[in-house]
């Protein structure tokens, strides 16, 4: 069965479009007129061209977390993998989630795996999820990774919402303030001092900074701004090279709190996944080397890898874990526990609690200590250019006296 754009117009005459599964054109047609449209043009979608179609960046992670656990619910429940997706496209409520389950069907039904499949959408399924759907379909046990899979996912959109809404204040006090100092210096500032300075009287140090000041940002804005773009961009460029991204990612490792947040984050992913794939009867190696897949910091990745090696030539996990000095000791002992106990898949579940809880320790205090230091330093700012307008008329009135 292939995927088949479409373009028709409905009752109404209105131009519709959309994805219809059939096993040649003709029958995609019969299949739009049973359903009241009338089609004006019919394009076989080809994989390369669904990997570049629109959709291909549009799941949401609310909707993929929604989508992996029914996945997981209809396979748990005996159906095929072709009767789930078509079950789920027929209950997906987002356009775009029906059409991108379309093109996986296809492509399945086409002979592809399902991790394979979603190869083809890598916007919607990133690297991670679909090295653990790989995973779970070598092991046999997909529709316990899918649901434990879906519980991460609701775990980690829980601490991305609770973190990205403890940040907007600060974010939006910060825009705010930049905006109003910003505005001060290039258009408040210079019709004040105007006056200072055709008085020809002698202006105070902090005074003459201040003029500086707004003079460089009115005329180099322009130019400050095409700089920060073009760093950003370099930046960016530079670090889709392996050298150079090692190094950047070895150095935020070394940064005093963004290390230990950076390295409490992959923690919690890799044990997440080694608990997923364990837990489904993968592997340990290939369980190992789905869990390098998912962690963004090249240095641990690295470090994973190189655990890997020890495991296969017969050193135990924990012991290798520990070779690396890449992650925390408590994780180390509880995978010594683990594999000691036979309960690997629960401590690894436990450490990445752990790491969890940590993690979420730690925002908490950044952004309890961000605020008031945030305040201090805007009120310095605005402190300083009131001083700085304030001082010359002080003088002033001093002279007059």
């Amino acid at each position: 069965m292939e995927a088949f754009r479409y373009e028709a117009l409905d009752g109404a005459g209105r131009t519709v479009s959309g994805i219809v599964q059939a096993d040649t054109a003709r029958q995609a047609r019969a299949q739009l007129r049973a359903q009241g449209l009338h089609p004006s043009a019919i394009d076989l979608v080809r994989a390369k061209e669904r990997a570049s179609a629109p959709w291909a960046r549009g799941i949401s992670s609310d909707e993929l977390s929604l989508v992996t656990r029914q996945m997981a619910t209809l396979l748990a429940s005996g159906l095929t993998m072709e009767q789930s997706l078509t079950a789920l496209i027929e209950e997906a409520a987002v356009p775009m989630t029906r059409e991108v389950l379309g093109g996986i069907k296809a492509e399945i039904t086409a002979g592809l795996s399902l991790a394979a499949a979603m190869g083809a959408y890598d916007k919607s399924f990133p690297d991670f999820y679909r090295a653990l759907v790989h995973g779970g379909e070598e092991s046999g046990a997909l529709p316990t990774v899918l649901q434990h899979l879906a519980d991460y996912l609701d775990a980690r959109q829980a601490l991305k919402q609770k973190t990205t809404l403890a940040l907007l204040y600060p974010v939006l006090v910060t825009l705010v303030a930049v905006s109003i100092v910003t505005g001060l210096l290039v258009f408040v500032v210079p019709q004040i001092v105007q006056v200072f300075q055709q008085s020809k009287q002698s202006l105070p140090l902090l005074t003459r900074v201040l003029i500086a000041v707004s003079d460089f940002l009115r005329v180099m804005w322009p130019y400050i701004a095409v700089a920060g773009v073009g760093a950003v961009v370099m930046v960016r460029l530079a670090l889709r090279r392996d050298e150079p991204r090692r190094q950047w990612d070895g150095m935020l490792l070394k940064m005093p709190w963004a290390g230990q947040l950076i390295r409490g984050v992959n923690t919690s992913r890799f044990a997440s996944t080694l608990a997923i794939l364990v837990g489904g009867g993968v592997p340990l190696l290939s369980a190992l080397n789905s869990g390098a897949r998912v962690m963004t910091n090249t240095v641990m990745r690295d470090a994973v890898e190189g655990a890997i090696e020890r495991v296969r030539e017969g050193e135990g996990l924990a012991r290798a874990l520990g070779a690396t000095h890449a992650f925390p000791p408590l994780m180390v002992h509880l995978v010594a526990s683990g594999e000691v106990s036979g309960k690997l898949e629960q401590m690894l579940q436990r450490a990445a609690a752990l790491e969890t809880q940590a993690l979420e320790r730690r925002l908490a205090v950044f952004l309890t200590l961000l605020e008031p230091v945030m305040i201090l330093v805007m009120g310095g700012v605005v402190l300083m250019i009131v001083l700085a307008i304030l001082l010359p008329i002080i003088e002033i009135n001093q002279l007059v006296h």
